[in-house]
């Protein structure tokens, strides 16, 4: 390789774009501080809420099913809303019926808004070939319609692990002398596929009440004389709680780093 024989000629310093450049380059640092902080702000407010929901899970994994209508749709599909799933039995509809009135009851209340969603998933749809009919009957029944309630299935086995595994239901639907038997409580997934239970902070201090959404629960809470220490019933209490927690859910900002 030759040998550089040129001169080096030293750079003019240019102390006019240098202190402009000091000035961007601090501007940017401000301006990132700034959104640091009131990043952070947003975290802690939302974190030190006593109310906040309590994080369960996250569905992870989606779950392609058919709806009343025929059509296949993943789960992920209602990945943005605020949405109630619950397991129905259409051969015992008796077993599921209270369940399946408080569903009723959040779609009506919700009804005008766009953000919140339903899935009721049949645990017991009978043959492939038959299934768009068994769904679109139970819908028919409780008056859902789509996009905003879907009634859904699957492959039984693949759907029960599923609501087990990953909803966390406390049991994985089977049959106990012909009957079944299943969790009939309500499931709530926030707008980034996350589950939510209530919180309910106590009056006298100490942790706050960590608690899901099992009407059936409720109703045998009222049923034993167990009291509320208000004027309503467990069952209605329930009610408001769970309208909380979805209000609470549908108003909170969206952050997927944030459990």
């Amino acid at each position: 390789m030759g040998k550089f024989t040129g001169q080096l000629v030293p750079v003019e310093r240019d102390e006019k774009k240098l202190r402009m450049t000091a000035l961007i380059l601090t501007a940017f640092a401000i301006m990132g501080g700034i959104g640091i902080i009131s990043a952070y702000a947003r975290f802690a407010k939302n974190a030190n809420r006593e109310d906040r929901p309590s994080y369960v899970g996250e569905l992870r994994h989606n779950l392609p099913v058919v709806r009343q209508d025929g059509q296949r749709s993943g789960l992920d599909t209602l990945q943005g809303k605020v949405w109630i799933v619950n397991s129905v039995s259409v051969t015992q509809p008796e077993s599921c019926a209270l369940s399946q009135s408080m569903v009723k009851a959040m779609e009506e209340k919700y009804r005008d808004n766009p953000d919140v969603a339903f899935v009721s998933m049949v645990i017991d749809p009978g043959a492939p070939e038959t299934a768009t009919t068994v769904l679109s009957e139970a819908a028919a029944a409780q008056n859902a319609s789509l996009p905003k309630w879907w009634f859904a299935t699957t492959e039984p086995v693949i759907l029960h692990k599923y609501l087990k595994d990953k909803f966390k239901l406390g049991t994985l639907p089977h049959q106990v002398e012909g009957k079944w038997d299943y969790d009939t409580s309500l499931v709530l997934v926030d707008r980034q596929m996350k589950l939510r239970k209530a919180v309910v902070p106590q009056q006298r201090g100490g942790a706050p009440f960590v608690t899901g959404f099992d009407f059936d629960k409720a109703a045998q809470w009222d049923a034993q004389g167990i009291k509320t220490g208000t004027e309503r019933s467990n069952v209605e209490e329930m009610i408001l709680l769970l309208e909380k927690t979805i209000d609470i859910l549908l108003n909170e900002k969206v952050n997927a780093s944030e459990p």
